[in-house]
């Protein structure tokens, strides 16, 4: 079974018709792709679900609930349905980078320990690019940006809990943690965290997928409480988390991305300085 992708649908259209013509640019053809709606899609947000399932070559499935049961509880129940299958999560406001799926699928195939891998995201808090734990604005060419993801080294370094602007979460991995906790967390940002963190108490690691890239415009939002709510099941939880952000491990990493980033762009840029000019006509004899 391959890897299902779910895309719980937000209120924002605008951003949900900028992901799903992202997916269709940067997603192999063969792909399973779940929209699952909670009751939140307003008519125009269903008209674009509408017309993009009617051209889309992905494989893609939308399903709608008549009455809201909460996003951590809609969640759940989307994981529970896709049971032996490993998922990727996807923000409804996520831009994937070509070839996104591809790298995250491979990160798992070359480490069995991995129970949940997080590519790079301009907004990925602990796993953000160009600046650790900063909002920086959705590269321009994202193309590239995926070029110079995939020419990194694949390490794989450990992070403190997966991020949710993208995650691929291992079907063992989340069978053996149990499903979400919609009891504790208001939003499903949360009690994914909570999920990785009880993945990596049974000795799965929640991994940078350094070689993928998934932009946002925001980062994911928590409910009133969740912070809280982690903390006190999670008391390591936050030290370690400021501690990553204050050493920033990843520095050596993201300097190299940069790097890659610019070779990648600079052809496209001095291609237009150094152009051959084209011939004028001959004049009429």
């Amino acid at each position: 079974m391959g890897t299902i992708v779910l895309l719980p649908i937000g209120v924002d259209d605008s951003a949900l018709d900028r992901c799903l013509g992202a997916l269709d640019a940067g997603t192999p053809a063969d792909t399973a792709l779940w929209l699952a709606d909670d009751g939140q899609a307003g008519p125009r947000a269903q008209a674009v679900i509408a017309h993009w399932l009617a051209h889309t070559p992905l494989q893609a499935e939308y399903t709608r609930r008549a009455s809201s049961i909460g996003e951590v509880a809609h969640l759940d129940e989307m994981l529970r349905a896709c049971a032996g299958a490993d998922v990727v999560v996807l923000a409804p406001d996520a831009i994937p980078a070509p070839g996104w799926l591809q790298q995250l699928d491979a990160c798992f195939a070359r480490d069995a320990s991995i129970g949940s891998a997080t590519p790079w995201c301009n907004a990925g808090e602990t796993a953000a690019w160009p600046r650790l734990g900063e909002i920086d604005p959705v590269p321009a060419d994202l193309a590239a940006m995926a070029q110079a993801c995939a020419a990194l080294p694949p390490m794989h370094p450990e992070l403190p809990s997966a991020v949710t602007h993208a995650v691929l979460l291992r079907a063992n991995a989340r069978r053996k943690a149990g499903g979400l906790d919609m009891h504790s967390y208001g939003s499903w940002n949360a009690a994914l965290v909570d999920l990785s963190l009880r993945m990596a108490g049974l000795g799965w690691r929640n991994a940078l997928c350094e070689t993928a890239f998934v932009a946002r415009a925001s980062e994911g939002r928590a409910f009133d409480g969740d912070m809280d709510a982690l903390g006190t099941r999670w008391p390591g939880w936050q030290p370690r988390l400021a501690a990553f952000l204050m050493t920033d491990p990843l520095r050596q990493m993201r300097d190299t991305l940069q790097q890659l980033h610019r070779q990648a762009i600079m052809p496209r840029s001095q291609g237009d300085l150094f152009a051959v000019p084209a011939a004028p006509p001959e004049s009429p004899a």
